[in-house]
């Protein structure tokens, strides 16, 4: 294939290969949803030793799938293999909370699993490589990983907050009575945990025709000030009580959402949520964090939307999400140095 052809294959990583996000994850990378239908597309699945057996049964299945863009399929449990020339990389597999596990013990074992992921970025992929980071923390492994690539361009490096703005689009949305399709314009602030701030003072609802604001289009603002935060900020932990699973298809679906929005770019007058570093947002945030803001995406580049007035109730929801991710990072960049 020519090395300037539309066609030229794509290389994307995917990490955790062997888990149930990436379970639905692969299938819709495979046949096109994210790349397009055209896009040639080698896929590299990393796991752990021990998943290899299952992935191997995954790898058969994406071959059973006859997929005419799906070039090649490589399973790995070896970094120097999975990170190699990668155009995409998503970094879905982390270490999971354990019952009785502290908070800080969970955050050092992630520190040791991105700190080497991101070094062997630095090492194996290509510079314009494109990094999506969704085990959890999210925001703080991101954080973790680009500052272990120090030559890899840090706007390259994002975290998935994708799946907390389409819980709050599909929240309004039921509640006006519209296709999700209808909102847009939601924001989630902060962190990728339960202080994120679900926004809608400058979301717009398609009612009818015409576009009002969401306000205007819920005519509730107890609801929106009270129990549509709280769902949205807690709607992992619904899911996990209900299903004894944690969210699997939405979240493969957000990071589609995402992947493909930072390919292909944002509609005109619409923003998405993201978690990008915060360095020279007007909003206030500290610098050096990965904190999720409304941004807009063209030619593969992310600018946060800087303009939107901010009123004291989101304020203070902006500010506790950000000491949140403060704290955070400052006890993973202790870990960061041992």
């Amino acid at each position: 294939l020519g090395k300037h052809e539309k066609n030229t294959p794509i290389k994307v990583l995917v990490t955790g290969a062997a888990g149930q996000i990436a379970y639905s994850l692969l299938f819709s990378i495979a046949k096109g949803d994210v790349f397009g239908k055209d896009q040639p597309v080698i896929l590299v699945l990393l796991d752990i030793p021990v998943m290899m057996g299952v992935l191997e049964g995954v790898v058969m299945e994406l071959q059973d799938c006859a997929i005419p863009v799906l070039r090649e399929v490589i399973a790995t449990d070896k970094e120097e293999v999975a990170f190699k020339d990668l155009d995409v990389a998503i970094l879905v597999g982390s270490m999971p909370r354990r019952e009785g596990m502290e908070r800080k013990d969970l955050l050092k074992a992630n520190v040791a699993i991105f700190k080497s992921q991101g070094a062997a970025l630095e090492k194996y992929a290509k510079k314009t490589v494109k990094v999506l980071v969704v085990g959890n923390p999210a925001n703080t492994n991101c954080l973790i990983a680009a500052k272990s690539a120090p030559s890899i361009p840090k706007e390259n490096f994002s975290c998935l907050t994708r799946l907390d703005h389409n819980r709050a689009r599909s929240q309004v949305a039921m509640r006006c009575g519209v296709p999700a399709s209808h909102v847009k314009n939601v924001i989630i602030w902060g962190n990728h945990s339960s202080t994120q701030y679900p926004d809608v003072h400058h979301c717009k609802v398609n009612m009818s025709g015409s576009e009002v604001g969401c306000f205007e289009a819920v005519k509730d603002d107890a609801w929106l000030k009270g129990d549509f935060i709280s769902t949205v900020q807690l709607r992992g932990a619904a899911v996990i009580k209900a299903r004894k699973l944690s969210s699997a298809m939405s979240a493969a679906k957000a990071i589609c959402d995402h992947v493909r929005d930072i390919w292909f770019g944002t509609a005109p007058g619409e923003f998405v949520s993201m978690g990008v570093y915060s360095s020279g947002n007007k909003y206030g945030v500290p610098e050096d964090l990965i904190y999720s803001f409304p941004v807009e995406i063209k030619n593969k580049t992310w600018k946060i939307v800087n303009d939107l007035p901010v009123n004291d109730f989101s304020r203070s929801k902006m500010d506790a999400t950000a000491a949140e991710l403060v704290d955070e990072r400052d006890t993973a960049v202790t870990f960061l140095g041992e």
